[in-house]
């Protein structure tokens, strides 16, 4: 285990969970509330998806995400901030010409999938490293999109977490590594439980942290009811965790979280209880080798 371990928290994410648990925050003035009451929890990583504050659902409209970062940045919390590369890769065959995308369809360029990070400049952002099936849809990340993102993000002065949700995402971004796309000493997120992706798991865990380059920083999450478990396996195999409500509604079986610090809160306390210390934003920053915040 690490002397220290970073928690990140995924604030909202995209699906329709807020008439699940009220908490979940749909307006940016709501995701950053969420983002400060994260980092005053524990948190050093605030990781970020906006949605369209009438209708809830996911956006990648600039101006939402700008508003987020702003309201962060002028709140003096410190927080790494972390923006989602990933929506603007779902592929929906329509019924009538499986090669022409539904509405529901929201594959875009690579540019304007990291407009926003570009733009604002995070510390850190997700790169998703592979095409799968998710749910009822195609996640689709070819990898010249993705050498054309990491072009554009490293150019940014921005790190990559590359999210990874099976074993084959985790040879693809090590090639990257190797070929110099992606800088060294690279970021991992193993992303676990997701539908259809690895599993959530000790064994699959520990196979994909293997599998990882040598000198690679990493992270895990579970979805849903295995988030916990994987914080204390994460922390037990060396890496750090991610919570949040993008991932899990509930801070125990039947009990809804309050908010993101609740989830924040639960994971620290497995954390101190397995003998480690929570590493604050600016620790965080050294570990992983972040610049300096705007």
């Amino acid at each position: 285990m690490h002397d220290k371990v970073i928690i990140s928290c995924a604030l909202t994410g995209t699906g329709d969970t807020r008439k699940i648990n009220p908490t979940v925050p749909h307006t940016p003035k709501e995701i950053a509330d969420e983002a400060i009451a994260a980092a005053k929890a524990g948190a050093a990583i605030a990781h970020i998806h906006v949605r369209d504050p009438n209708t809830g659902l996911q956006s990648m409209a600039l101006e939402h995400y700008r508003e987020v970062v702003d309201r962060i940045r002028d709140s003096d919390t410190d927080v790494v901030i972390n923006l989602t590369g990933g929506p603007g890769a779902r592929f929906i065959p329509s019924e009538e010409s499986p090669r022409v995308g539904t509405p529901e369809s929201t594959i875009t360029s690579p540019e304007a999938r990291v407009e926003h990070i570009v733009e604002l400049k995070p510390e850190l952002c997700s790169l998703d490293m592979g095409t799968f099936n998710m749910r009822s849809h195609a996640f689709i990340n070819l990898p010249s999109h993705l050498s054309r993102m990491a072009n554009l993000i490293t150019a940014a002065g921005v790190k990559p977490e590359m999210e990874v949700f099976d074993a084959g995402h985790v040879r693809l971004a090590a090639k990257m590594v190797l070929d110099g796309e992606i800088a060294a000493p690279p970021l991992f997120q193993l992303c676990l439980g997701v539908r259809w992706g690895a599993a959530a798991d000790a064994e699959t865990m520990l196979y994909m942290r293997n599998q990882l380059p040598p000198g690679a920083m990493w992270a895990a999450f579970g979805i849903s009811h295995h988030q916990f478990p994987c914080v204390a396996l994460a922390a037990a195999m060396g890496g750090h965790v991610r919570v949040g409500l993008e991932d899990n509604l509930y801070v125990r079986k039947g009990q809804l979280a309050n908010g993101n610090a609740d989830l924040v809160a639960q994971a620290k306390q497995i954390i101190h209880a397995m003998g480690s210390e929570i590493a604050t934003p600016a620790e965080a920053r050294q570990l992983l080798g972040l610049r300096q915040p705007r």
